[in-house]
């Protein structure tokens, strides 16, 4: 890292470089100095609303987050180095990927933003999987717009722009409606050859909803197609403003393609290369693998997406990971305080999860759901978190964490098994990050055993997406001629940072197998209260 005269430097020179991720949870934003080191932070704490049964974020509270966010990162600076922010040498945006925000011809929002959290495009799903021979998740942005074609909805024909949340932010600051390949990936199946949205699918898509009489083609509602590097447009004076309304920001950053929270994490732990992997575990968890070839044939729990420079990566994306393991961690907190205690959150969750550690490895017979809304792998539109034990099992609070770590994890490793046990996908590393990992050693021993494959965790690992795109914005404006992404994180940002690897423990991957049985056979006790309360 630089000496602090050498950061201040940067930063009044205008040569650090921001971006800025929209969590589910949190917004945040990094800045790093010109050797890709996180000098300052900002975040900003938000959360989803079910509204008229979609899951959603009002329009005005995206931009106020926003703002939020990037006012803390200025504040943190100032603490930090007594240096007021005004230039950025480059930046980027990414968010949670997929969803569907769709606007008119003045560019106003015609329905509330339906986020990757809704299970409520089942029949457009099916329809179009059937139709491209190609699985189109429930979650996918063309899944919500011929969705809203079969529930004849009204505002369909006044489409004129459809984009995800990272493509409506990017929009925002540079007027331009283009996005990332990662992000494009999961918006309308991409062609790898010319990595660019699937010519013949498009055709296909055209032809279905031909007699439906609307104005439009599908090709002109969807944003351009960019490949990391690829200038996405700059900073514009109304962009700067409704970043930053105190008119400090200047206008003119260069912006790299806005990418979702899949490809920023694959760039954010140096997994953009064949046989590298990563997974994403906070509110959601997804594992995304960059493989050597196709797959033998389409499987629904399994999403074929893109790395941001257009490389093909299997996606296994489950909707449920820490909501409800936070609600209990959240209990404990309210028990001690109850008993007169100061609980400092981070000690709390270090202290239950390494307590997980201590459980049997079946967690004891207990157990958990942590299905907060539907999910699509076990093949659930809605969720109920649930915690079952039978008289014979170990409860206690070491199998109780546990139970509630191994089922964050239980449909991911469903999907997983398909890649690694049945397709035989090879792996050279998998890398984790996200909340799960953040307390040392628990997170990444508990994936480990899931998978039967070493996982790695680097220092950089909370800092995620917010520096995943940062870096992307950083390889935008200072890659040497003809260097390619994967060389750029090998050679510029990773060189002395491997990480530390923790191998599957034999009783971790035998007591998971177990659990998973009783996961399995246990989905009819779900069923029955998604069914009956």
């Amino acid at each position: 890292m630089q000496s602090k005269d050498k950061i201040i430097e940067t930063i009044r020179s205008g040569q650090a470089v921001l971006g800025m991720e929209l969590g589910s949870t949190r917004i945040k934003a990094v800045l790093i100095d010109t050797d890709k080191t996180p000098i300052a932070s900002g975040s900003y704490d938000w959360e989803n609303q079910y509204v008229d049964h979609i899951w959603t974020y009002d329009i005005d509270e995206v931009q106020k987050g926003v703002q939020g966010c990037y006012r803390d990162l200025v504040r943190d600076v100032k603490e930090k180095y007594d240096v007021t922010l005004t230039r950025l040498a480059g930046m980027g945006v990414s968010a949670m990927m997929h969803g569907y925000l769709a606007f008119d011809e003045k560019d106003e929002l015609l329905v509330p933003f339906r986020t990757w959290r809704n299970t409520i495009t089942g029949e457009a799903s099916k329809q179009l999987s059937e139709l491209f021979q190609f699985h189109i998740p429930q979650r996918w942005s063309i899944a919500h717009l011929y969705q809203a074609i079969l529930n004849g909805e009204e505002h369909v024909k006044d489409v004129r722009f459809f984009t995800t949340l990272a493509g409506y932010i990017h929009w925002k600051l540079t007027g331009q409606k283009v996005l990332g390949s990662g992000d494009a990936a999961g918006m309308f199946p991409m062609d790898t050859k010319t990595r660019d949205y699937h010519e013949k699918m498009l055709d296909q898509f055209d032809a279905l909803t031909a007699g439906k009489g609307y104005p439009w083609k599908i090709r002109d509602l969807l944003p351009k197609v960019l490949l990391a590097g690829e200038d996405a447009g700059h900073l514009t004076e109304e962009g700067a403003r409704f970043l930053d309304p105190s008119g400090t920001l200047e206008a003119g950053t260069p912006m790299c393609p806005p990418e979702g929270d899949a490809g920023t994490g694959m760039t954010a732990t140096n997994s953009v290369a064949v046989r590298t992997g990563n997974v994403s575990a906070g509110t959601s968890v997804f594992a995304m693998v960059v493989m050597e070839k196709d797959l033998s044939r389409p499987y629904e729990e399994i999403d074929l997406v893109t790395t941001p420079s257009g490389d093909p990566a299997a996606m296994v994306h489950c909707n449920n990971c820490t909501t409800d393991l936070n609600a209990w961690v959240g209990l404990f907190k309210e028990f001690a305080e109850c008993m007169g205690m100061d609980v400092d959150m981070n000690t709390l969750y270090g202290r239950l999860y390494n307590k997980a550690l201590e459980g049997d490895p079946d967690c004891g017979g207990l157990l958990a759901y942590n299905y907060f809304s539907g999910e699509h792998i076990t093949g659930f539109d809605e969720g109920r978190p649930l915690f079952v034990r039978s008289p014979e099992s170990r409860f206690n609070l070491a199998n109780f964490m546990r139970v509630h770590l191994f089922t964050s994890l239980g449909a991911l490793k469903t999907g997983m098994d398909i890649l690694l046990k049945k397709e035989h996908v090879r792996l050279d590393r998998m890398m984790g990050h996200g909340g799960l990992f953040k307390t040392e050693g628990v997170g990444q021993r508990i994936m480990a055993g899931a998978i039967d494959t070493p996982v790695y965790v680097m220092e950089t690992a909370g800092e995620g997406g917010a520096w995943g795109i940062a870096l992307l914005a950083d390889y935008l404006v200072r890659r040497e001629e003809g260097e390619d992404l994967t060389s750029y994180l090998e050679h510029k940002v990773f060189q002395d940072s491997r990480g530390t690897g923790l191998d599957p423990e034999p009783c971790d991957v035998a007591g998971y197998e177990k659990f998973m049985e009783r996961y399995t056979s246990g989905l009819a006790i779900e069923r029955a209260a998604v069914e009956n309360f």
